[in-house]
């Protein structure tokens, strides 16, 4: 079986995720498959209205060096991080 090429959706590589729009209990699941679908290269853009520090240290410990975290906006009330995938 043969499998079409993977295709960007978005032009830049960058799909956006506002956390702000799932439930919490489904939150960190919803962030970790997306981000495992991600491939090499790709950025997830992710916005949330709280710095999610525990988030941050469950994603070090799961993926390592295999994710990047760049801080876009670090202001009360609005966070933007985008996390790139190696």
């Amino acid at each position: 079986m043969s499998h079409a090429p993977h295709i960007h959706l978005s032009p830049d590589a960058i799909y956006p995720f506002d956390a702000r729009g799932v439930a919490k209990r489904f939150r960190h699941a919803a962030i970790f498959g997306a981000l495992d679908a991600l491939h090499p290269g790709e950025t997830m853009r992710f916005v949330n209205d709280h710095d999610p520090l525990p988030l941050l240290d469950q994603l070090a410990q799961r993926y390592g060096d295999a994710v990047t975290v760049r801080y876009v906006q670090r202001d009360p009330g609005a966070i933007v991080i985008d996390f790139v995938k190696s």
